[in-house]
């Protein structure tokens, strides 16, 4: 019977087996994510960590560290995660379906919340608050979307249409379509917007013309122009602010 309790006590004081943080290595001078989030505010962590919170758990059981360095290095910057391709995202081993719609609920999160749209009855004050309201949705697509903000006659935010997707020119960003919806909102002026894909927010020679035959259109339907502005990653350019809209 002793020697059956002492082989209990010795089972007892045997070291427990070494848990594996999903987060990472943990230990003496190694912070995980989650610590150094509350003792040095969230804006000290490195792109890795804050990926690693957001994901929690490797799918395969293994790091999440690991897993958000795969995932920066898939996408080169934290980002380009937005515009990544979700099936490459989802390639990666350890990012599962669950983990997939997080990553992507977070970034649209974020976009949303960086934001400033315009609601209806909102005045529009200058060419930034145009800018501010697309920006968000059209900086990083990579297509040419045009867009209409439509406005009563003091100037405020009716409503938006989309007239168009694709290389912006002429014949896909008629006259007929841009006033056919200001003409069914009842608006006495509008906004053009649309955006550079490339970058760069300088108006091309098509984006010239366009504009001007659209404004040509305004003024014998009564329906003002007053501006076009070109939203990208570099930037706004304002027509109106150049000078341009009524050349």
């Amino acid at each position: 019977m002793e020697r059956v309790r002492a082989g209990l006590g010795r089972l007892s004081r045997s070291p427990r087996p070494n848990r594996v943080d999903p987060l990472g290595p943990v230990g003496p001078g190694l912070d995980r994510p989650r610590e150094r989030l509350f003792r040095l505010g969230a804006a000290r962590l490195t792109d890795q960590e804050v990926l690693a919170l957001v994901i929690g758990t490797s799918a395969g059981g293994g790091s999440a560290m690991e897993l958000s360095a795969k995932l920066l290095a898939e996408c080169g910057r934290l980002e380009r995660l937005a515009t990544h391709p979700p099936s490459g995202l989802g390639a990666i081993k350890g990012i599962g379906p669950a983990k997939l719609a997080s990553l992507l609920a977070a970034v649209e999160m974020g976009r949303r919340m960086a934001a400033r749209p315009l609601r209806a009855g909102d005045s529009i004050k200058s060419p930034r608050d145009v800018y501010r309201h697309f920006y968000q949705r059209l900086r990083d697509r990579k297509q040419e979307y045009f867009m209409t903000l439509l406005l009563d006659g003091r100037h405020r935010v009716l409503r938006e249409s989309q007239i168009s997707q694709g290389t912006l020119t002429a014949s896909l960003v008629h006259p007929r379509e841009v006033f056919r919806h200001a003409i069914g909102a009842a608006a006495a002026a509008l906004v053009l917007v649309h955006n550079h894909p490339s970058g760069n927010p300088e108006p091309s020679a098509e984006d010239l013309r366009v504009t001007r035959r659209l404004v040509e259109a305004g003024e014998v339907l009564g329906i003002r122009v007053v501006d076009h502005v070109i939203v990208a990653e570099e930037g706004f350019y304002s027509f109106q602010e150049h000078e341009k809209i009524s050349e």
